[in-house]
């Protein structure tokens, strides 16, 4: 079974947007809006409001509102990567690819405990972005291609008989268990995943003790 930690440029997270003071302030006024209350409820008299700014200057940085929906989506999904690969890095890297697999869920834990209340960011502008030619559902889109890969990786270094497959169900439970947390139907919907996940590696990695939990 491998060790090695996934280390390929489609698990780093992409640097952040280069932005003026103000545009900066439009853009984490808008993040907080577009979570807090939902992205067609929030326009951009509220944004500008918020961000202590004009609508003008909110067009001159961004062009419109789908560009800003973009831009949140983009911040968040970078602010995720470098979220869930530092985690993962710090609580698992010694311990072998099964056990960073799992601590992906102990990431997601706490992640969705600090920034999460209303469950998943993309999840939740996927609803309300239908449109596939949308520039942030295409973001959306690329996120959890993202994530789809960093499992893909972390499942072939762990040795999976089945890698594709093990990430796929890897998928599924991370992102069933946001969807949980934001609506509150079960206490604690990572912990639930992670159980599931852990059955998961035991039948998908080979050898005495495969997929045995990381510490916690």
């Amino acid at each position: 079974m491998g060790t090695g930690t996934a280390e390929s440029a489609a698990a780093q997270p992409a640097a952040p947007e280069e932005l003026t003071p103000g545009a900066r302030r439009i853009l984490d006024a808008a993040s907080t809006l577009f979570y807090e209350r939902g992205i067609t409820a929030v326009g951009v008299d509220l944004i500008a409001k918020e961000a202590g700014t004009t609508k003008k200057t909110l067009y001159d940085r961004f062009g419109g509102k789908d560009a800003l929906i973009a831009a949140y989506l983009r911040e968040r999904d970078r602010r995720w990567r470098s979220w869930l690969t530092s985690w993962v890095a710090a609580h698992a890297a010694d311990t072998g690819a099964s056990a960073q697999l799992l601590a992906t869920f102990d990431a997601l834990a706490e992640w969705t405990r600090q920034h999460n209340p209303r469950g998943c960011g993309f999840v939740n502008a996927a609803a309300e972005l239908p449109d596939p030619a949308h520039p942030g559902r295409r973001v959306i889109i690329g996120q959890k291609h993202w994530m789809h890969g960093y499992l893909h990786e972390l499942a072939v270094a762990a040795g999976a008989r089945e890698p594709a497959r093990l990430a796929d169900r890897l998928a599924v439970l991370h992102e069933g268990a946001m969807v949980m947390r934001g609506l509150e139907l079960v206490d604690d919907p990572v912990g639930a995943a992670r159980a599931l996940a852990e059955l998961a590696l035991r039948e998908a990695l080979p050898g005495p003790g495969a997929g045995e939990p990381a510490g916690r």
